[in-house]
């Protein structure tokens, strides 16, 4: 059985990206080292269930150029799962974090969430 493991998101700002993942949204850090010129820089949900998130800094233009160009088309970079979008939504707007919009409840599909991570990304949140 093959599964996610981790995955990334690529940020323009590894310390602002810990900041907002960690101190806002309430992942945990997992990993942090030093990895080139940069970190490797991983986060995990509160409770350490799932797959890690790697805070991928932007080292190369081509991965700015990518990350603006789903940024500036409204695309989300990755979805991150969550109980109740609504909740949320909520929880988080109280924090300061940019939502595009209202959650969007889906006949076909789970009610969604796009905000801003401060980072360069569109992130949408869906109901698991």
């Amino acid at each position: 059985m093959i599964r996610c493991n981790l995955s990334s998101v690529v940020v323009l700002d590894q310390q602002k990206a810990e900041d907002f993942y960690v101190g806002v949204l309430g992942f945990k850090k997992k990993h942090d080292f030093p990895a080139g010129g940069a970190r490797w820089l991983t986060v995990v949900a509160a409770d350490g269930s799932g797959a890690e998130l790697a805070l991928e800094p932007a080292g190369y233009d081509f991965a700015k150029a990518y990350q603006k160009a789903l940024y500036e088309h409204g695309i989300p970079f990755t979805s991150l799962g969550c109980d109740d979008v609504q909740a949320e939504y909520e929880r988080l707007t109280a924090k300061g974090v940019k939502f595009r919009g209202q959650p969007q409840k889906h006949a076909d599909f789970p009610t969604t969430a796009i905000f801003e991570d401060t980072c360069g990304n569109l992130i949408m949140l869906h109901e698991a």
